[in-house]
């Protein structure tokens, strides 16, 4: 047998030589269940039906609307983003329902449900990059440091790439006594990272891990994963349902729209609260982003097709990651939830709301946005002219 054994001296200095925050590959018995897993096949991981990742379309158009001056100055906000001032002091109060939402920027949540506190994709780091000059950058500060948010319960990830998966992030909380609930592979990234094994939850689509009174539920995603040069598509990608005793509630990672969302709320739900990604999509990458539209579709399929519950729109507003202008996904996402009659909470980032109260529903983006176009609305088709009243008698042909 000829070429590089994998436990050659240089595989091992390669691999010493390679950033840190491009992660771990799995071995071992952690690759050795990625490969037992029924979504694991051709050697990667599958999706729940087809789904094409590498932007389509015309790359010479595509760089064209890239690099456009008036273009580029949309996609980000014409003034300071508002943040929610007293995020640490409502924090401090335990919310009166049992479940509380606060939404920290991009598709970072920190959900506290019957007496459990749960991080979603925590992101705290500049750029969401493996690199400390380069990549988007954070359109607004972090509503709070994350010493300031206090004891969490579990970390959910819900893939690896970097603007759902932090490496400074990661390694603060790895001082903590926190759990971490991962995809499947995701896992040799944290332990790289100095997370203890005892302290990760790593599952496969439709598997469980209970934490006190919760179950956290992975579910299927229509996506992909990678952090290195070579995306081997060794780490799962997962949306994740979490159940308490009295709350439901969803997140959706990184999604395309696809059927399986109606099995998922037939399964788990209904939900009192759905967080869903609704920014970054691009007619280039239809298949792993959504539109508002189709998450709006998406909260509906999860709650068996009626309005019920509320949404909360993730994955927006923080970073530049697409070709739509900064304030294009919370007014789509108004306009197609008013048209099915669904609750919207539109909190600015840091702003605690319970979804059984009082809803944040102010328009905070309009303020600080540059005009934009709104392409999804259909134009209203022309008033006919008002006909004269009719009478049962017209006296003046009679005559």
């Amino acid at each position: 047998m000829t070429g590089v054994d994998a436990d050659s001296p240089l595989r091992a200095r390669l691999r010493s030589l390679r950033p840190a925050a491009f992660g771990a590959d799995a071995t071992g018995q952690r690759l050795e269940r990625i490969r037992r897993s029924p979504n694991f096949a051709d050697g990667a991981f599958q999706n729940p039906v087809g789904a094409r990742h590498r932007p389509s379309g015309s790359t010479v158009e595509f760089a064209k609307t890239y690099f456009r001056k008036e273009a580029r100055k949309r996609r980000g906000p014409a003034a300071p983003i508002p943040l929610h001032a007293t995020t640490a002091a409502d924090l401090a109060r335990p919310p009166e329902s049992g479940l509380r939402l606060t939404w920290l920027g991009h598709s970072s949540v920190l959900a506290e449900i019957d007496g459990h506190r749960v991080l979603f994709d925590p992101v705290w780091g500049e750029r969401c990059s493996p690199f400390a000059f380069a990549g988007p950058k954070r359109l607004h500060p972090v509503p709070l440091p994350l010493a300031s948010l206090g004891p969490v319960d579990v970390v959910v990830i819900s893939h690896d790439h970097y603007d759902h998966l932090d490496l400074p992030t990661v390694r603060a909380l790895a001082g903590t006594d926190t759990l971490f609930a991962v995809p499947l592979g995701v896992g040799a990234h944290l332990e790289h990272w100095g997370v203890a094994p005892s302290r990760l939850r790593e599952l496969d689509w439709n598997e469980s891990t209970q934490v006190g009174d919760l179950r956290l539920t992975a579910t299927p995603a229509r996506h992909f994963c990678g952090r290195g040069l070579r995306n081997q598509q060794h780490t799962l990608w997962a949306s994740w349902v979490v159940a308490g005793p009295e709350h439901r509630v969803y997140h959706s990672g990184d999604t395309g729209y696809f059927p399986g969302f109606r099995d998922i709320g037939a399964e788990y739900g209904p939900f009192d609260a759905t967080m869903i990604q609704l920014g970054a999509y691009s007619e280039y990458w239809p298949d792993i982003h959504m539109t508002p539209a189709e998450g709006v579709r998406t909260h509906l399929d999860l709650q068996g097709g009626t309005p019920h519950g509320v949404l909360l729109p993730i994955h927006w507003g923080s970073f530049n990651l697409a070709l739509h202008a900064w304030a294009e996904p919370g007014e789509w996402t108004k306009d197609a939830a008013e048209e099915v009659g669904q609750a919207v909470a539109f909190p600015r980032p840091g702003e605690p709301f319970e979804p059984v109260g009082k809803l944040p529903a102010d328009t905070w983006w309009r303020g600080v946005s540059h005009p934009i176009a709104h392409p999804w609305r259909r134009p209203q088709p022309p008033k006919a002219p008002a006909e004269a009243p009719k009478h049962d008698l017209d006296l003046a042909g009679d005559r």
